[in-house]
């Protein structure tokens, strides 16, 4: 039989299309776009994003050609692993294999409905059309992954050495529904997260990672959003979705009460010594989103070891990408073009051996490794972006193409960081300005906040909130009432006219137009919620 699957995505460094992660990189970057889209917009880069995404998704059409059958992988890694050659001219086995109601694969059709039904959110207003194909395509592979249940790498057994379905298929059944009542708010599926809660470990398992293979960590904190923006009838389950996911992220704070993620003595996140920068990005996604949503409805996480809030998440997540962008020990960039020191020999095929066009001599399938994998010389091609798997437990990276656990980048690797890294440029260099919020009374007064330091006293976090109010009317401001709730420290800059309203300091008596008065507050949480009373222009 023959089957047209051009498109998508190898998953690393080789020249094999596994589908369990490559639904997974589809998944995290729609999560991204989701989330910050404007923000990536604005930066310019919201059509590459799109472009990236729509590659995956065409390959899943094709390769879901009827309602019960799914294509999940092209290549074979035993065959692929075998040979060095530049994917221009493998002489690799591309069979095909896939699964069917006789020989289900519930984590990959799972897993491939989530990106599905993700990317049609992403879509839906830039292609309504292409939006609605996706979501049929989703609604059709979570029936299939329901109905006909079983590990898809017990279906597709050369899958199994590497990408086994360690965690079953259990996470990728109810993280596939929560995405699909996202993207069509229809009940049946937010019932099914709830009523399968349970028995299916959404809220009975307390993860310390999130991964291609095991998606706990990520459906508790999407089914958190779903609590906290009020669009769930059963709350009390929701808020255990909610109680595992604060267990990871606490974890991630290393507030967990010794349950904690390990970190490099560096203070990068650790989990496993095979490409362990999946679980970094990973994370620091979720810490992301989360911070957000905290900072949304001024939420506190209270986590064994202390109440934290959305400053310190979103401070951590930060940490995390600087260290991957060479705030580390060793002063490496571990993305490929970053910065002046970054890694030079990566295990990645097409990275290594020179460009076709450069010297079309074919490269037979040992020959590349005797001539280009076993090179010392740096890569011909600058794999621009990637990012490989990063250092050892203890900081320690050996920039070796032989040393696959730390060279090799993947696609995951990638697809959760673009929403982190789109958050961040958005804030500017200094983290607190994350935080900034606007609001007014009308269009002409704006209040912003911004951390500008923290420090711990008796196992509490306290955050110095710096706030600023500018006038951004043509008339000069006469009088302000402002309204400040929630606080639970000291305030400066301001006179006090009654129970939580303020009003200008004594110093001062008016606001010109385009100028900006500040004042500050301590406090132990998220900040403060700040909002105009009355305000009087001239």
């Amino acid at each position: 039989m023959r089957v047209n699957l051009v498109g998508g995505y190898y998953d690393a460094g080789d020249n094999v299309k596994f589908g369990l992660p490559m639904a997974f990189t589809i998944t995290m970057l729609s999560w991204s776009v989701i989330e910050y889209g404007s923000q990536i917009d604005s930066a310019g880069q919201l059509g590459y994003a799109l472009e990236a995404i729509k590659w995956g998704t065409d390959y899943f059409i094709k390769a879901h050609p009827e309602p019960n059958v799914l294509w999940g992988e092209v290549g074979d890694g035993d065959s692929d692993h075998y040979c060095w050659q530049r994917p221009e001219e493998m002489t690799t086995s591309r069979q095909a294999y896939s699964i069917s109601a006789s020989n289900p694969g519930s984590d990959l059709a799972g897993e491939t409905a989530a990106a599905m039904a993700a990317a049609s959110i992403v879509f839906k207003n830039a292609d309504s059309a292409y939006s609605n194909l996706l979501l049929s395509h989703a609604k059709e592979l979570f029936s299939f992954a329901d109905t006909y249940r079983g590990r898809y790498d017990s279906s597709i057994t050369v899958a199994r050495k590497y990408y086994q379905s360690e965690s079953g298929y259990n996470d990728e059944l109810l993280w596939s529904a929560l995405w699909l009542y996202e993207a069509t708010s229809d009940k049946y599926y937010l019932d099914y997260v709830i009523n399968n809660a349970n028995a299916l470990g959404g809220t009975g398992w307390a993860m310390t990672e999130f991964s291609w293979d095991v998606k706990y960590a990520g459906l508790q904190v999407l089914a958190s959003k779903v609590l906290i923006e009020g669009r769930g009838p059963n709350v009390q389950v929701l808020q255990q979705y909610q109680k595992q996911a604060e267990f990871f992220l606490c974890a991630c704070l290393q507030k967990n009460s010794g349950k904690n993620v390990a970190r490099t003595p560096g203070g990068l996140i650790y989990t496993r010594s095979w490409n362990n920068m999946q679980y970094v990005v990973s994370a620091s996604f979720l810490l992301t989103v989360y911070s957000d949503y905290l900072a949304k409805t001024n939420g506190v996480m209270q986590c064994p070891a202390g109440k934290t809030g959305a400053a310190e998440l979103f401070s951590f997540a930060k940490s995390q990408i600087d260290y991957i962008l060479g705030d580390n020990p060793r002063g490496t960039s571990y993305m490929v073009g970053m910065g002046s020191n970054y890694p030079q020999r990566v295990h990645h095929r097409a990275a290594s051996i020179v460009s076709y066009k450069v010297n079309p001599t074919f490269v037979a399938c040992r020959v590349g490794y005797s001539t280009w994998y076993a090179s010392k010389a740096s890569d011909p091609n600058t794999h621009v972006g990637a990012i490989v798997g990063g250092p050892d437990e203890n900081d320690n990276y050996a920039d070796d193409r032989v040393n696959y656990d730390q060279s090799e980048p993947t696609t995951y690797n990638n697809g959760p960081i673009v929403g982190v890294l789109a958050r961040l440029n958005s804030v500017g260099s200094s983290y607190g300005d994350a935080f900034a919020v606007s609001k007014s009374s009308s269009s002409s007064l704006f209040i912003s906040q911004a951390v500008t330091s923290s420090w711990k006293s008796q196992g509490e976090t306290f955050y110095r909130y710096q706030a600023t109010v500018k006038n951004n009317s043509p008339n000069t401001l006469l009088s302000i009432q402002l309204k400040v709730q929630g606080l639970s420290g000291p305030i400066w800059g301001l006179s006090k006219t009654g129970s939580n309203t303020y009003t200008f300091p004594k110093w001062q008596k008016s606001l010109a137009p385009g100028q900006s008065m500040t004042f500050v507050y301590i406090h132990g949480g998220p900040e403060a919620a700040i909002s105009v009373l009355s305000a009087n222009f001239l």
